[in-house]
């Protein structure tokens, strides 16, 4: 069966947020099953199924019986508030514009488990929920020769006598931009870089208090405004670990483009993470527990090879192939129940 697909998505308007490179890897995996013909943003042309990566208005506009419209879900509305810092009523009426949006879709695809009974509250049925994890390329994430660690340490202005921890994303309050400053102070020996910025300028949680903070940021710690993703692999292979202190997020792709580099992550003890991560990393709660596992990995030489094998685990289980079929059943199967369902 042969489908036409049509890929609906601004995500990559805004650079330096996650769900843009989830897009492009997903768009990228499809491109290359036989069985699909893939068009990016068409606005002419019939096909099979729209793929909505995205909630723009012009988008829940094309949603019609004429196609299965399948929608991707890269966060729950009530739980974005961390994210974007609007009046409480613009994010009451955003809350329910996204809810309707969802409910509009045929298919729903969500990026974690656990997201599923969070879309069932908002009364979507589950069977019309489906969860499909995201997928970075080996290709373009994976570990570099070290003799070409120097050098990129050189180019990013990194040292090359510490231990470098890394923080990824957009500076914002549920990224937990706070507890890893604090724990940068906490730990003294060690040298923590942040890459990232503010991808939607002042309208982001805590924008005028972060600008504030980049401006004092203690010794042993530096930003690096957001670069282009194409970059990022060299950044990966240039430190020695992750930090993620996070409050939420679904499945972020920094942690998949960490682990291809077969580097320790270090994250904040969330629930959602044990079923996609199967537990293969280093967690805590506090400043406290940061610091002591950031610590251990520098010090303890046998610990941080334990949890090297660990993120090759998690990035050899999301491997290119499995992905490909799993994508490849999921467009055949739900779009054969929507025919069924039409005939009636």
């Amino acid at each position: 069966m042969k489908l036409k697909i049509n890929m609906l998505s601004k995500a990559e308007s805004a650079k330096g947020q996650g769900v843009g490179s989830a897009y492009r890897e997903q768009v990228t995996l499809i491109q290359k099953i036989e069985n699909f013909d893939v068009s990016i943003n068409s606005r002419s042309g019939k096909f099979d199924i729209y793929h909505i990566h995205s909630v723009n208005p012009s988008y829940r506009l094309r949603m019609n019986k004429r196609h299965l419209n399948i929608v991707y879900v890269h966060f729950i509305p009530a739980k974005n508030h961390e994210s974007i810092k609007l009046p409480r009523f613009a994010n009451w009426v955003f809350d329910k514009y996204v809810e309707r949006f969802y409910r509009k879709a045929d298919e729903l695809v969500v990026v974690n488990p656990c997201f599923i009974s969070d879309l069932e509250a908002l009364k979507i049925p589950k069977e019309k929920i489906t969860y499909i994890p995201n997928f970075v390329n080996h290709d373009n994430f994976k570990p570099l020769p070290s003799e070409e660690i120097d050098k990129l340490k050189e180019k990013y202005h990194l040292p090359k006598d510490k231990f470098i921890v890394l923080g990824c994303g957009q500076i914002q309050t549920r990224k937990g931009f706070d507890e890893f400053v604090e724990t940068a102070k906490n730990c003294p020996d060690l040298f923590f870089v942040w890459v990232g910025g503010f991808s939607f300028g002042r309208i982001m949680h805590g924008y005028k208090k972060y600008k504030k903070l980049l401006q004092n940021l203690p010794q042993n710690m530096v930003h690096i405004p957001i670069i282009d993703r194409i970059y990022m692999n060299e950044i990966f292979n240039s430190v020695d670990v992750l930090f993620m202190p996070s409050h939420m997020e679904l499945f972020p792709m920094t942690i998949l483009e960490m682990v291809n580099v077969h580097k320790p992550v270090l994250l904040k003890n969330l629930s959602l993470y044990k079923p996609i991560l199967f537990s293969k990393y280093a967690s805590g709660d506090s400043i406290d527990d940061y610091s002591k596992e950031l610590n251990r990995l520098a010090n303890d030489i046998t610990y941080y090879k334990v949890q090297c094998e660990n993120s090759k685990f998690i990035s050899d289980f999301y491997n290119e192939q499995v992905l490909m079929n799993t994508w490849k059943d999921y467009y055949q199967r739900v779009f054969i129940k929507w025919k069924e369902r039409r005939k009636h």
